[in-house]
Parts: C-alpha cells; structure tokens; sequence
C-alpha cells in the first residue's frame, strides 16, 4: 500500500486558522453564558410548574371543573415552554457552539441527530405555535366569563390574542415554503454538480 492509499482512512487533521479566524470561531463560545442562563430559566419553570402542581391538588376538592382545566392547561403551557427550552439549548448549543457527542447515547433525543439552524426554526415555530394554542384555550374558556368581574380579557384583549396566533401559524408556514425551496434548491444544484 501507498501513502496515497492510506491517507484518505487516516483522521483528518483540520486546518491551521490565522489569529484573526480563530478569534471569530472562538467567538461562539461566548454564547455559553446564554445557555446557562436558559438553564437556570428552566430550574425556574420546574419550581413553577412544581407549585402550580401543589396549588392544583391542595386545592382539588374546593376547585371548579373549569378552575381544573385552567390550572392544567396552565401545567401544560409551562411543560411545553419548558420543551422549547431545551430545543434551544440542547439543540442551540450542538448547531452554534459544539457537538455534545451523544452518537449512540441511548437518552440522545432523536431529533439532535439531524439538527441544523433550518430545523431548529421550524421546530421552534411549531412549539410557539403549540404554546400559543394553550394559550389561546385558556382564554377562550376563561372568556366565557366576559362581561363579569372574574374576567381577565376583554373582546379586544382576546381578538388582538387570536390576530397574534395567526400571525404564529403564518409565519411558521412562511418558514418552512422558505426552508423547502431553499432545500430543493441544494437539491438540484448537487444534481447538476
């Protein structure tokens, strides 16, 4: 065997960067701070989510059906916000920081292994969206009591708040018509090449 043959099963040693570059590369380690803060965020949204929780079954007996529902829809807003934490982080970190080298952990989440900026968006998008939804049932079955002084909403409030979500769906649609061309686009080009 050649040198020749050998070097393509030899690891590759990546290039040298000039000073200038590798201070723009090692720049993104300054985004470390960013996702230690989202994780003290998500501690805060577990101690949240953790009272919510107590408040529900302290006060179960004394609790409408309804008070029910809000309190755990309210559950449910916070675990998905909590899961769009954790996209970002986890998710954030491997596309814009480093790879965590999770290959062939067996808790590696199943999307990590095909991240990249254009799915983290659209996944992001979705879980805005599916936030928005909780939201916007809430008010929806706390609207029912428009007109009474137990009401947080006004007609308006609650308008602007269903104008907000389209506006969430839209956007998410755009994304990902915008994602789509874009990716076929790579497509034919590395037919053509």
């Amino acid at each position: 065997m050649t040198s020749e043959s050998q070097a393509p099963s030899a690891k590759a040693v990546p290039p040298r960067l000039g000073l200038f570059a590798q201070l723009i590369f090692g720049s993104r380690w300054l985004q470390v701070p960013l996702y230690v803060g989202l994780i003290v965020a998500q501690a805060v949204y577990v101690l949240l989510f953790l009272k919510e929780l107590w408040h529900l079954v302290a006060h179960s007996f004394d609790a409408s059906e309804q008070q029910i529902m809000l309190v755990v829809l309210g559950l449910i807003d916070v675990v998905m916000i909590s899961n769009l934490l954790i996209m970002v982080i986890v998710g954030g970190y491997e596309t814009f920081v480093s790879r965590l080298n999770l290959t062939g952990h067996p808790d590696e989440p199943e999307w990590l292994s095909h991240v990249n900026a254009s799915v983290l968006k659209i996944k992001l998008a979705m879980a805005i969206i599916g936030i928005s939804s909780i939201s916007l049932l809430r008010t929806f079955i706390e609207a029912g009591n428009l007109g009474t002084t137990r009401s947080n909403f006004t007609e308006t409030g609650v308008m602007w708040q269903v104008l907000i979500h389209m506006t969430f769906i839209i956007s998410a649609i755009g994304i990902a018509w915008v994602d789509r061309l874009s990716d076929s686009g790579h497509r034919k080009e590395a037919g053509h090449g």
